[in-house]
């Protein structure tokens, strides 16, 4: 790869998550005014650079701002005016779980707590929940070898998961996470 191509593709490389702040004032008088500003750092440190790039308006004195754009939180949804707080929290949880992070997010609705707390009981990817129905009861249970073969594993898993003991996150082809209820 020549200089120049290596720097190109390195100005595409995908960076964490950010959030791109515009300034209110200025969007409402036709002129667009704003920053990406990086959201995993703490949140006094985005509200710095929202008010650093407030002071810049071609508007005198603006202090309204809205979030009109983000990208690097893996499908997460982040409203126009999410606080700060929230933002940067979010952030580092996307950045620690990634996408699996954010399906979590979607399945507890936007729950940032009750994501977090489902890595509590989180047993692990397999290739599908029967899978995992096979590792477990062949962890906890001898099961005679003339009976094996007639064990419904995908039957178990169905139970186990209709029954609300567990529930699965797919990120892929034989990717399913498996998480605990309880």
């Amino acid at each position: 790869m020549n200089g120049n191509t290596q720097q190109a593709h390195s100005s595409l490389a995908v960076q964490g998550p950010r959030i791109y702040v515009a300034c209110l004032a200025a969007y409402n008088n036709g002129c667009l005014h704003g920053q990406w500003i990086s959201a995993d750092q703490d949140a006094e440190a985005i509200r710095s650079e929202i008010s650093a790039m407030l002071k810049t308006s071609p508007i005198d004195e603006a202090e309204e701002w809205a979030i009109h754009d983000y990208e690097g939180f893996e499908g997460a949804e982040i409203a126009e005016y999410a606080s700060i707080e929230s933002v940067a929290k979010l952030a580092v949880f996307v950045n620690k779980r990634g996408a699996l992070g954010s399906k979590l997010l979607q399945h507890f609705c936007g729950n940032l707590k009750e994501a977090e707390n489902a890595f509590d009981n989180y047993a692990g990817s397999y290739s599908s929940l029967a899978d995992y129905a096979r590792d477990l009861i062949e962890e906890t249970t001898e099961i005679p070898e003339r009976l094996a073969n007639y064990i419904d594993f995908d039957a178990i898993a169905r139970d186990m998961e209709l029954g609300g003991e567990v529930f699965t996150i797919e990120l892929g082809f034989e990717e399913t996470h498996v998480f605990w209820s309880h």
